[in-house]
């Protein structure tokens, strides 16, 4: 079975779904992170402002961090490897990495430079 961890910068709330400002990307992220969770893949999210620990209990995270600041977030892990690091990347890619047979993410992903 498949792991995916997302370690996300501090938000107000588990998704950042929520307030006056909300990133367009987010809502996106949480539905591809759902979809995900239909095909089996076990789904991990974790907010530095909530669960610092989950932070720190990884020490290739903690490097990151140290490394590249807030720039390192979100970070994502597959598997306990880190595959992304900086952005929230595409259900297309995230469907690769998890091993996701899926048309939409290959719809999605004609034309995208390293993807599939």
């Amino acid at each position: 079975m498949t792991t995916l961890q997302v370690f996300d910068r501090p938000m107000c709330c588990s998704t950042g779904i929520c307030g006056p400002k909300v990133d367009p990307v987010l809502p996106r992220f949480a539905a591809d992170l759902a979809w995900l969770t239909e095909r089996g893949v076990t789904v991990e999210r974790f907010n530095l402002a909530q669960q610092p620990q989950a932070f720190v209990a990884h020490p290739d995270v903690t490097d990151a961090i140290r490394a590249d600041q807030e720039h390192a977030l979100p970070l994502i892990r597959v598997n306990g490897h880190i595959v992304s690091r900086g952005l929230y990347p595409s259900r297309a890619l995230l469907a690769g990495w998890c091993g996701v047979a899926s048309n939409a993410a290959a719809e999605s992903c004609r034309g995208s430079a390293g993807c599939c």
